[in-house]
């Protein structure tokens, strides 16, 4: 079997192969992989991680943390605003700033807790119903909204694409939406399509597959 520092390096290599001139994050994407599974690449060295569940994150994270302060934590999956709380406490980014009210409470956590996060807003680039997400029509108002009533500090935006073989078209409107706000990150690119999204301006890319191995 493939070590998993071996696949991380790999798909390093393929980005470096891009020649891009640019500060590409790797996120590896360990939700549902128990710490065990992911301790070869945190001492590998390795420091950007994301998980989807606020509680499992705790769970895992919280020691390694305290060990390794250096570690950052993404939230990459849907976030309620009841758990944001929670969010503040062990991660460090959240990709998935969707709505005024998660705006708000998020706001108010850091401030209590006196720790400030990064925030990309969660685009649903493709309006599809089952997926998060604020639409491209709103996208100018609630960024105002976070960054100057809210002061949270959004650094991108994140997309999902559909899955309908249109995926460079929605990497390049995103992508212009992104240097319209005069944002300097993005998020967005997966297992399958990160090497596109990398050469459509893509700074953070989120692989788990990849890197960790098919989830059961």
């Amino acid at each position: 079997m493939t070590s998993i520092v071996e696949s991380f390096k790999k798909i390093n290599s393929n980005i470096l192969r891009l020649d891009l001139k640019k500060n590409v994050n790797i996120i590896a994407v360990s939700k549902t992989f128990s710490i065990d599974h992911i301790k070869p690449l945190i001492d590998f060295g390795h420091t950007h991680f994301g998980e989807n569940k606020v509680q499992e994150a705790a769970t895992k994270w919280s020691e390694v943390k305290k060990e390794k302060p250096n570690i950052k934590l993404h939230m990459v999956g849907k976030l309620q605003s009841n758990k944001a709380k929670g969010a503040v406490e062990i991660f460090d980014y959240i990709h998935s700033l969707d709505n005024q009210k998660l705006a708000d409470v998020l706001s108010k956590a850091q401030n209590n807790k006196n720790k400030y996060l990064k925030y990309f807003i969660q685009v649903n680039i493709g309006n599809e119903i089952q997926k998060s997400g604020i639409s491209i029509s709103e996208l100018d108002d609630f960024y105002n909204y976070c960054v100057n009533e809210k002061k949270l500090e959004i650094i991108g935006l994140m997309i999902i694409p559909p899955n309908d073989n249109n995926t460079i078209k929605y990497f390049k409107t995103i992508n212009e939406l992104n240097s319209s706000l005069a944002l300097k990150e993005l998020s967005m690119g997966m297992s399958a399509d990160y090497l596109e999204a990398l050469n459509h301006g893509a700074t953070f890319v989120r692989i788990g597959s990849s890197i960790f191995g098919e989830r059961s």
